[in-house]
């Protein structure tokens, strides 16, 4: 190592901690005792009061449902409800100990009030094809892999509650990528190199089935270091038993590198040198940097002179991932493979905003440089609009395909977490490839496996909808769907429509309300029969002074809950759209998660949703056209789909 750690180890005490400062160690006087026990009963009785009180008042007042609402279009303004209830406190986590946000502090300097959750609404929030533990916490993806068989996730975990803190790996397995068995925690807090966190890594498969595991483990002393793990035994395919490298930590972080800037590991890829190299994210300053090490062992590692790439202004890099993606072949390749035929992606998840980040470039391994295609962008393509944070890829060699994972955060408060007992799920695993008709970009989509869980479907063929109505869509459920459509806009209205300044944004427009020529138009998912709760999913088009159409995809959440304690924002970004393509989308709702893949993936948006009302039955699925000008004549494929089977594998 070339480094030596500046901090020494401390066996953790056996017992409670102590307390240090002046102790008071006098009896207490009977007299005051007495005292204090009257006065907590008093305040006892008068929350039961309160508790009964207030109880009545929504039991007869009926405070969820109004019946003299009107129906509620997209034009409506966002719906809200007065309810006694307390402010809601964000706490703020991670940042203390050198990580990203761990908590949603949208509420952090508003007066939000907590809204009276009840079980069944909470219950229906949780998803039925997605990947979540139990019960507890869950944030980044670590070390997916494909071995023997079966593939691995492995995810940061906390055991002891639904808060961020404590964090560990769980681990589980699939043969389908949709199917999980829950394994034994991989690895837990039990060294001084990694007591504080067992975070963020990554899996290298070598060629002679050998699995090393690079992962960041926060020290005794909250340094962040580098730590090797690898299976107890290899002719497990479950991997269940892993062991921790006895000469850990393999690397601390180097001269000029803050302690708390040095983490998450990529996997490791083979050059012609004959040595792995790997990448990790860092900073100097404001800038954000990727170092760059390199082992023949895996024991041993030597930095490289230079970065592999860096941004000014964009903080701390967290979560980097770098691979190839073929200029030619509709398949993914393995993370070793560079030549002529390849770009490489470099991506990043930025500290600064929670949001992950990529570009495409050309890597050059005998220099250990990595050349981005457009200096101009920097790192700024964005994977998903919308919640969808520290992903990682890794290569099956299975179906020759590199699949991304990402962490899907909370939008709601802290309070209906810990409440409902588990917080964050991960997306359904994406292929990811090169957009060979731009060449600018990267297309995603969920694995082909997710098909598999479809059960009746029902399709709708040229459906008019004229501009400012709203149309339903007859389906047996809309809590659980896969939705494939496609929108054409009438020609003639296209042609006549005025040109117009391009200064449309998503997040800075009044969401489908704001109307205009050409749009918005859609769907309405998670909508109930009146449309009090709704959450528009849209397209967006500007016809710009030179003629040219632009277009925006957007998800507007200002409507979809009446809930005062969640995320309530408007997402979106550009979607490129070529000549004589129709405009189409595909949307994978899962109870609270909205999937939305666009143009074949060249833009996503992930939403979570979290209505008191269109749940269960009363979820409802429209189709809606807030253009002033424009008709829109859409057909869709509708599948209802079925829960995957998610559950703790049984020994025999």
């Amino acid at each position: 190592m070339e480094d030596t750690l500046p901090c020494s180890y401390s066996p953790l005490p056996n017992g409670p901690p102590t307390i240090e400062g002046p102790l008071d160690k006098r009896r207490p006087r009977k007299k005051a005792t007495l005292i204090i026990f009257s006065g907590l009963l008093l305040l006892l009785l008068l929350a039961l009061f309160v508790a009964i009180t207030v109880g009545d008042y929504r039991n007869s007042h009926n405070v969820h449902e109004n019946e003299n609402d009107e129906a509620l279009l997209a034009t409506s303004e966002p719906s809200s409800v007065s309810i006694p209830s307390e402010p809601v406190h964000s706490v703020s986590r991670g940042v203390s100990v050198g990580v990203s946000e761990k908590s949603n502090r949208v509420f952090a300097d508003h007066n939000a009030i907590s809204y009276p959750w009840n079980n069944s609404m909470l219950s229906w929030q949780r998803t039925s094809f997605h990947f979540q533990p139990e019960k507890n916490w869950m944030n980044d993806p670590n070390g997916p892999m494909f071995y023997k068989g079966w593939y691995h996730f492995f995810y940061q975990y906390n055991p002891n509650g639904a808060v961020w803190g404590d964090i560990v790996w769980g681990h589980a397995v699939s043969t389908d990528l949709i199917h999980w068995l829950h394994l034994p925690l991989a690895m837990v807090a039990d060294q001084w190199y990694d007591i504080n966190g067992v975070w963020t890594g990554s899996a290298t498969v070598l060629p002679n089935g050998e699995v090393v595991m690079l992962y960041t483990g926060s020290t005794n002393e909250s340094v962040q270091v580098q730590n090797l793990a690898y299976p107890a035994n290899l002719s497990d395919p479950l991997l269940i038993n892993w062991v921790k490298y006895s000469d850990n930590p393999v690397l601390l972080p180097p001269p000029g590198i803050n302690k708390n800037d040095f983490r998450d590991p990529t996997t490791a890829w083979y050059t012609s040198d004959g040595k792995w190299k790997f990448a990790i994210g860092s900073r100097v300053n404001t800038t954000g940097i990727t170092l760059v090490y390199h082992t023949k062992d895996f024991k041993s590692y030597e930095r490289l002179d230079g970065l592999l790439h860096s941004v000014p202004d964009t903080g701390m890099w967290e979560c980097v991932d770098f691979y190839p993606v073929s200029k030619t072949a509709g398949k993914g390749l393995d993370t070793s493979i560079t030549g002529p035929g390849v770009k490489h992606v470099m991506k990043t998840s930025l500290d600064n905003d929670r949001q992950d980040y990529y570009a495409l470039g050309i890597y050059d391994e005998k220099t250990d440089t990595w050349v981005p295609d457009n200096p101009n962008i920097g790192i700024g393509i964005r994977y998903d609009y919308g919640i969808f944070y520290a992903s990682k890829t890794f290569y099956d060699e299975q179906k020759e395909r590199r699949v991304l994972w990402g962490w899907i955060g909370e939008s709601d408060s802290e309070f209906a977490d810990m409440k409902k007992g588990w917080a964050s799920v991960q997306g359904i695993p994406r292929t990811v490839l090169l957009d060979t008709k731009t060449g600018s970009n990267l297309l995603q989509w969920p694995v082909e496996e997710v098909d598999s869980l479809r059960l009746s479907g029902k399709e709708f063929d040229k459906v008019e909808v004229k501009a400012g109505s709203v149309v339903p869509l007859d389906i047996v459920s809309a809590t659980q769907l896969d939705i494939v459509a496609e929108f054409e806009l009438d020609k003639e209205a296209l042609e006549r429509t005025a040109q117009s300044n391009v200064e449309f944004s998503c997040g800075n427009s009044q969401g489908a309300a704001q109307r205009g020529a050409l749009g918005p138009f859609g769907l309405l998912v998670l909508a109930d029969e009146s449309l009090s709760e709704q959450t528009p999913v849209y397209f967006y088009i500007a016809k710009g002074t030179d003629g040219n159409l632009t277009t925006f995809f957007c998800v507007d959440q200002s409507r979809s809950s009446e809930a005062t304690d969640v995320n309530k924002q408007i997402h979106g970004g550009f979607v490129p759209v070529l000549k004589d393509e129709k405009l189409s989308v595909r949307l994978l709702v899962d109870h609270s998660i909205v999937e939305s893949f666009v143009q074949g993936g060249r833009t996503c948006i992930t939403s979570r949703i979290y209505p008191t009302k269109a749940i269960y039955g009363a979820a409802r699925l429209f189709l809606f056209n807030n253009a002033t000008e424009a008709t829109v004549t859409t057909s869709l494929k509708i599948w209802q789909m079925n829960s995957a089977f998610i559950h703790p594998f049984r020994a025999k």
